[in-house]
């Protein structure tokens, strides 16, 4: 992974990704392909929001960081993780209805009469793999996972949760679940994820240069395939990143972050053969979703913290 930046340069991102500077009070326009509204952000600026910080602020591998994370990764109240869950309730369901509604010249062929292949790209604790389970449509679901020990959680979860399913019938198996773990910085992906229907990778992108992330998506999706993607908004991205507090140390710990834009973000699935369906949407924390998301939401009223959507691998 790139290097990290040096704590004491707070308007500096990661080595090889651009440089950040504080964002200060100025309304934000709309962009032409989000549903977001203008809005004028809240003064909180990248310096600001690292003085909150009780200890030292930590920066370390990406694999290193998530496997420290991992143990309380589910139960640390991060409110990103709870609105990413909530949004993914209506995107996951609109992927499977369009890949359902697919034209098939081969009525045989279709993919929901062979059964869909799914892939979880940075399945973390499998939060999301969860929700591929009950879809009867789905019948391989594969897991992908730098850290070994997300990777873990992911698949004793995961496969208690199938165990607990309906049983299958002979006309309703349970779909077969298998996790590998995964660098897309440095290795290909499995050859079980080649031709692939469906991609989820949520809150992933803020990771990986964005040249890398588009060119594994593209090897894995079958033309036709689609991509849910979603990640932390750009807005946030210049005043914070995904980390957390080390119980033991009291440090707070950072692993390789870039603050991708969406229109960015869109370009570089475009170059990599993959084109936007319908709109990008970006969501902004206001007071009705603060409270639901919970105390660490309220800091984030009046800005833009998460965006998502879905793509299409072309048939090129």
């Amino acid at each position: 992974m790139s290097s990290q930046p040096n704590p004491q340069q707070q308007s500096q991102s990661v080595t090889g990704a651009p440089s950040i500077s504080p964002r200060t009070p100025s309304t934000m326009q709309q962009d032409p392909c989000s549903k977001a509204t203008t809005m004028t952000p809240s003064p909180l600026t990248k310096a600001e929001n690292d003085k909150l910080v009780n200890g030292n602020i930590r920066y370390i591998d990406t694999a290193e960081a998530y496997d420290l994370w991992s143990s309380v990764y589910d139960t640390d109240g991060n409110f990103l993780q709870a609105l990413d869950t909530i949004e993914m309730q209506t995107l996951l369901p609109r992927a499977i209805s369009l890949l359902s509604s697919e034209p098939q010249p081969d009525k045989a062929q279709s993919p929901m009469n062979t059964g869909l292949k799914a892939v979880d790209l940075g399945c973390g604790t499998g939060r999301n793999t969860l929700q591929l389970l009950p879809y009867q449509a789905i019948t391989t679901i594969v897991g992908l996972e730098l850290s070994p020990k997300m990777l873990e959680i992911a698949q004793q979860r995961c496969t208690t949760a199938l165990q607990g399913l309906q049983q299958p019938t002979p006309s309703v198996k349970a779909p077969k679940l298998s996790f590998y773990q995964f660098d897309m910085m440095r290795a290909s992906p499995p050859e079980l994820t080649n031709n692939a229907d469906l991609i989820i990778s949520t809150l992933v992108l803020e990771h990986i240069p964005l040249a890398t992330f588009f060119a594994v998506v593209a090897r894995i999706l079958r033309p036709g395939g689609l991509l849910v993607m979603t990640n932390m908004h750009s807005e946030m991205g210049q005043i914070s990143q995904a980390g957390f507090v080390d119980a033991k140390t009291g440090d707070k710990i950072r692993p390789t972050s870039y603050a991708h834009t969406v229109g960015d973000a869109i370009g570089a699935a475009k170059e990599a053969g993959l084109e936007l369906v319908a709109s990008v949407k970006e969501t902004a924390v206001d007071e009705e979703l603060a409270k639901e998301l919970g105390a660490r939401g309220r800091k984030w009223i009046g800005v833009r913290v998460w965006f998502g959507g879905i793509w299409k691998r072309d048939y090129r």
